[in-house]
This record gives C-alpha cells, sequence and structure tokens, in this order.
C-alpha cells in the first residue's frame, strides 16, 4: 500500500509541475506576439513587419533589372491622395506627416540625400535634429530622449507638410527567373520641399532624405485614402498606392555608367520627351517581347494585318481611280476645246463661203459673160 501511495504521490506532482509550467509560458508569451506600442497606439508586431515586408531577390534569381528614378508631382493624376490631409483630422494624416512622426519617435532611420547615387548604409544615416535644424523646423526634446535614443516632440503646426508638393522614388523593374515574369517594386522614397525665398519668384526644391519603404510599410497600411473624386471611400492604404503602381511619374533618371540623369543627356526639351517615351515603351514591351506568341495571337495579328491591307488597298484604288479620272478629263479638255475651235473655224468658213461666192457670182458672171459676148460678137 505504501508503494501504491508513493506512486500516486509522484504522479500528482508531476501534473501540478507540468500544469505551472504551462501558466508560466502562456503568460510570457514570444516577443514576436507582444508587440509594440507607441505613444499614438499604433500597434506593430514584429510578425506584422516581417509580413508586409518585402524581400529583394537573389541575383541568382534574377536575369534583368532595371533601375528607375521618377518624380512624383503631387497636384497631378492621382498622386494627390499623399498629399491630403495637410494637418491630421479624422479622415487619417498625410505620407509625410507618418514619416515625420516615425522619425521624431526614432523608430526608422532616414539615409543622406546625394547628388546622383543612393547608399543606404549606416554611415549615411542621418541625425534628426541635425535634419530639422537645417529645414528650420521646430522641435524640442521628448520625454525619456537619451543620447542612443533620442526623441523629438514636434508641433502638427511645424510640420512643413503643405510644402511638400513632390516625392522621388526608386523603382526596380525585375525579370524573376522563378515566375518568368516582371515585377516593379519601389525600394525607396525622398520627400521634397518647394520652399519660396525672401523675394518670392518660383520655389526652390530641396530634397530632404531618403526613406526606404519596407521600413513604413507597416504604418503605410494603417492609413486609408481614397484616389476618385468621385468616390469617396477609402479603399486603398498607402501601402496598396505603392504596391499596385497607383501613382502617376516622370521618369528623371535611369541608372546609367555615367550616372548622368535625362536632362543632362538630353537638354533639347523634344529629344528629353522622346527619351521618356521610349524608355516607358521598353519598360512594358520587355515582358511581352520575351514569349513566343500563342496561336490565338498569331491568329488576331494575321486578322489585324489583311484588315491593314486591305484598308489601304481601298485607299489607294480609291486615289487610283480617282488620278486616272483626272488624267482623262485633263485629256478630254483640249480634245474638246480644239472640237470647238475647229468647228466655230469651220462656221466661219462656211459663213464666208457663200457671202464671197454671191458676190463673186453677182459680179464675175456678168463679167464673165459680157465678155465672152463681147467676144463673139
Amino acid at each position: 500500500m505504501k508503494i501504491f501511495k508513493l506512486i500516486a504521490i509522484s504522479m500528482l506532482l508531476c501534473f501540478m509541475a507540468s500544469l505551472a509550467q504551462a501558466q508560466v509560458t502562456k503568460r510570457t508569451g514570444t516577443g514576436s506576439d507582444r508587440g509594440k506600442k507607441d505613444d499614438n497606439g499604433t500597434q506593430v508586431t514584429d510578425r506584422q513587419q516581417s509580413f508586409y515586408e518585402i524581400r529583394e531577390p537573389s541575383d541568382a534569381d534574377l536575369q534583368w533589372v532595371k533601375v528607375v528614378y521618377r518624380q512624383l508631382d503631387l497636384t497631378k493624376g492621382k498622386n494627390p491622395a499623399l498629399y491630403y490631409p495637410e494637418e491630421p483630422n479624422e479622415d487619417g494624416q498625410s505620407l509625410f506627416f507618418i514619416i515625420m512622426r516615425l522619425l521624431a519617435d526614432n523608430k526608422i532611420s532616414a539615409y543622406e540625400y546625394l547628388d546622383g547615387k543612393e547608399i543606404f548604409s549606416d554611415e549615411y544615416k542621418i541625425k534628426v535634429s541635425e535634419m530639422l535644424d537645417r529645414f528650420h523646423v521646430l522641435y524640442t526634446d521628448a520625454k525619456g530622449s537619451s543620447e542612443k535614443n533620442p526623441k523629438y516632440t514636434i508641433e502638427d503646426a511645424d510640420i512643413p507638410s503643405n510644402e511638400i508638393l513632390s516625392y522621388f522614388i526608386i523603382e526596380h523593374w525585375e525579370f524573376d527567373t522563378r515566375t518568368n515574369n516582371v515585377r516593379t517594386r519601389v525600394e525607396a522614397l525622398c520627400p521634397v520641399l518647394h520652399r519660396q525665398d525672401d523675394y518670392g519668384g518660383e520655389p526652390i526644391r530641396f530634397p530632404m532624405f531618403w526613406v526606404r519603404l519596407n521600413d513604413i510599410r507597416p504604418y503605410m497600411a494603417q492609413q486609408y485614402v481614397f484616389t476618385d473624386d468621385d468616390n469617396n471611400l477609402p479603399k486603398y492604404n498607402l501601402d496598396d498606392f505603392f504596391k499596385l503602381n497607383m501613382y502617376d511619374g516622370e521618369i528623371y533618371k535611369v541608372k546609367n555608367l555615367r550616372n548622368l540623369s535625362l536632362a543632362q543627356m538630353y537638354p533639347d526639351e523634344e529629344k528629353l520627351a522622346h527619351a521618356r517615351d521610349s524608355i516607358e515603351k521598353r519598360l512594358h514591351s520587355f515582358d511581352k517581347n520575351l514569349w513566343v506568341p500563342s496561336r490565338e495571337e498569331l491568329q488576331a495579328m494575321a486578322d489585324a494585318k489583311k484588315q491593314q491591307s486591305v484598308e489601304e488597298g481601298e485607299d489607294g484604288e480609291n486615289k487610283d481611280g480617282d488620278k486616272k479620272d483626272e488624267e482623262k478629263a485633263e485629256k478630254k479638255k483640249p480634245k474638246r476645246a480644239q472640237a470647238d475651235g475647229d468647228n466655230k473655224k469651220n462656221k466661219k468658213v462656211k459663213n464666208r463661203k457663200p457671202k464671197t461666192a454671191k458676190s463673186s457670182s453677182s459680179s464675175g458672171n456678168s463679167g464673165a459673160t459680157r465678155s465672152v459676148r463681147n467676144r463673139k460678137r
């Protein structure tokens, strides 16, 4: 009996120990499940961060890459979705407000804008305080700020969101051999400050800094915007806006060996516009030119070519017919004129002959008869 009691007590103790261990594990949890909560109540977990992050493909999986720089004018197309609202309200906040709040709370890193090249390394990370001083943005040190973890407080009215009228973006066009498809992804963006000097005139553009899009994707996904004036229902968030390429951007540079912009390569305006159109066509037709067309596509191309030749043939026949008619008319015109002239001459001659014949007959015959009579006499 004692042996059975000892066995029962040991089993009970083992069960209680396992139960206590399970309770401790449930309370603690993992760091990725707990998440991080900022002062504004926005919660972004590590798992959510990894979910929104677009991983760069390996060079072994890529067959072709084209790096394109675009300028997004926030007054054209669907781009105003990045500008409004100018100040936070019940509709949310603009993209620049989101970026500035994240920088002030030291949640993301920004990189120096280098004219002609972009390097996203720790060496070129900017100091937020120096950037705010450079662009005359008022701020104060936030509570709990330190040298290792600097944080700043910026009032809404001091954030120059109304002067951010354009963005620069770095766009990658990649042909992935795993999917056999060309995809487009935005790597980074740079807010551009349009500020007038004391004398007025045209505003001067000041590129502020570069921000990697992967760092701000989870926060952009929480801000919904509407992209159509006819439909005020916000159906897309800012992350969808870039992921689905809903923006309208003008190419100002493509990565090249000389590291020149298109304006430097093509000073003439017409040549510059032609170069931009040519680059756009090549980018959109690269994927189509890789594959042999299907039977249906070949048949459609043949039908279109046949239809075009028929239309051109009809136009040619009409043109030839018109030319022949004109030539015939031109040939007929001189003949008719000549015939009319001959008829007029004949009429004149006919009219003249009877008159001369009458006069000559009256005078000539009388003279002839008289002379003959005189001779007989």
